[in-house]
């Protein structure tokens, strides 16, 4: 499975690069701020809506601390989806929330 940081993540993004953020988060977690542009998807959800997303592209995967990112990790890349899971999830996020 490709990991990266939230560092990583927060880096690319302050230099205006364009990523594709699935936060795998229940609601009220998501409720409480999540990454500006990320698309909620919840990990038990992320089977049925995996339609909604395109292959020709590639996807973070971002939750709390990066466990059930990693779980919707091997269930896209196991569809054929360009998944990375970021390592530490939203515990280790240091950048801006909406």
């Amino acid at each position: 499975m490709k990991t990266m940081t939230a560092k990583e993540v927060e880096q690319q993004l302050s230099e205006g690069k364009e990523l594709n953020i699935i936060d795998v988060r229940e609601d009220e977690e998501v409720a409480e701020g999540m990454i500006p542009g990320a698309k909620h998807i919840a990990l038990g959800t992320v089977e049925e809506r995996a339609s909604e997303l395109d292959k020709d592209k590639s996807y973070i995967m971002v939750c709390r601390s990066g466990g059930r990112s990693g779980r919707a990790s091997q269930i896209l890349d196991e569809k054929g989806f360009d998944v990375t899971n970021m390592e530490g999830g939203m515990m280790s996020w240091e950048g801006p929330t909406k």
